[in-house]
């Protein structure tokens, strides 16, 4: 069913005579499926070699053969496969994904995947933390490093058959920070007119920043007071329909009466002199230090948001949909609790505590009551 050999090749000698010799590298032949295949054992031992044809002919009985393609397939053959699948599918974060496979390329650009192992893996993470890159980032990139290896495996034939194991690291960086009411109130006292709708927009529906300033006219419904975000338009891709609120529905009412009377050909809901609104970073930084809160991010308005639904009574199934969390894990980390509530928490078991105790003395009353009751009448009761 099998043999060993060694190849041969022909030689041009001193004085021009071509001649066959024997190569030292000894290979193995075998069928599978009617196939032949040969393989290279990369070794001069031939009791090696006998070893790898004994593997190669028992996988290919029990049809737990890879093929070929598994020890030749490469790093660099991978990361190709998975932007390949980002832009099938269309996926926003593309430009991420190839700015986290350069920084791969760098460890494992022309490196075979077979010949990656878990001290690879270890030496990448300490080369990273050398470059001061934080523990989210490194996780950003190891994710990408094992989306690779599964893709990879899910080919048929497989491109990857038992890839190393990816252990992330513990993120201790995750960002917490949200708006108190007041926060709010006085960001919006002191920051540019033309950004202030962006903000009363972001505080009460917790969308993202472009997901607002890409919001036009058609996807607004003044009359049912909602607003319909289209799937591929959101980060999901995943349709959302988000109700107005009072502050809210008047805020876009007037930019609609704004731009219906200076900028009729303005299609965007949020604008800055009938032009869509790119960057305001440094007016949002200046205006944060105004108004007493500095290091504030946009971003924490969308955590602002979620925690107001959930404290609010709004189920967490449905204060996702309103926000376009995909998965329970991320909703989780946007829903913080702050001191206020951890307070407000105590307040309520010490309330609790102190309606069992209540109740614990009222039960002892009756209890006493009732054996002071039965004492009496014994003492009513005559002896024989």
């Amino acid at each position: 069913m099998g043999m060993i050999f060694k190849r041969k090749h022909k030689v041009e000698g001193p004085n021009g005579e071509v001649k066959t010799v024997e190569g030292k590298t000894y290979w193995i032949q075998y069928y599978q499926n009617g196939e032949r295949i040969r393989e290279s054992t990369q070794s001069t031992s031939k009791s090696h070699a006998t070893k790898v044809l004994a593997l190669r002919s028992g996988q290919v009985a029990k049809g737990e053969f890879p093929g070929l393609n598994v020890s030749r397939t490469t790093f660099d053959e991978l990361a190709a496969d998975m932007l390949n699948d980002y832009k099938i599918n269309n996926k926003k974060s593309i430009g991420r994904i190839k700015s986290l496979t350069d920084n791969l390329k760098e460890s494992f650009g022309g490196r075979r995947v077979v010949t990656i192992t878990s001290n690879d893996i270890t030496a990448y993470i300490q080369k990273r933390q050398a470059d001061k890159a934080t523990n989210g980032t490194i996780n950003r990139e190891l994710s990408a490093l094992r989306r690779m290896f599964n893709l990879g495996a899910e080919q048929v034939p497989p491109k990857v058959v038992n890839p190393v194991a990816i252990k992330l690291l513990e993120e201790n960086n995750v960002r917490k920070g949200f708006f108190e009411y007041a926060d709010y109130l006085n960001l919006l006292k002191v920051l540019p007119e033309h950004l202030q709708p962006v903000l009363i927009a972001g505080y009460y529906t917790g969308m993202r920043r472009g997901e607002l300033l890409s919001l036009t006219w058609p996807q607004v419904d003044l009359v049912e007071g909602k607003i319909t975000l289209d799937p591929g338009t959101t980060k999901s891709n995943k349709a959302r329909t988000i109700y107005l609120t009072a502050e809210l529905y008047q805020t876009i009412a007037r930019q609609k009466e704004v731009r219906d009377k200076l900028y009729p050909d303005c299609s965007l809901v949020f604008f800055s002199n009938g032009a869509k609104i790119k960057y305001f970073r440094k007016s949002w930084l200046t205006a944060c230090k105004a108004a007493g809160i500095p290091g504030k991010l946009f971003h924490d308005l969308r955590r602002s948001a979620v925690r107001n639904m959930v404290r609010s009574g709004i189920s967490e199934n449905v204060a996702m949909r309103i926000s376009g969390h995909s998965t329970r894990s991320v909703f989780d980390r946007y829903d913080i609790t702050s001191e206020e509530d951890l307070k407000s928490a105590a307040g309520k078991v010490a309330a609790y505590h102190g309606k069992m105790t209540e109740k614990m003395e009222r039960k002892n009353d009756t209890a006493t009551v009732l054996a002071t009751s039965g004492t009496l009448e014994a003492k009513k009761t005559p002896t024989s």
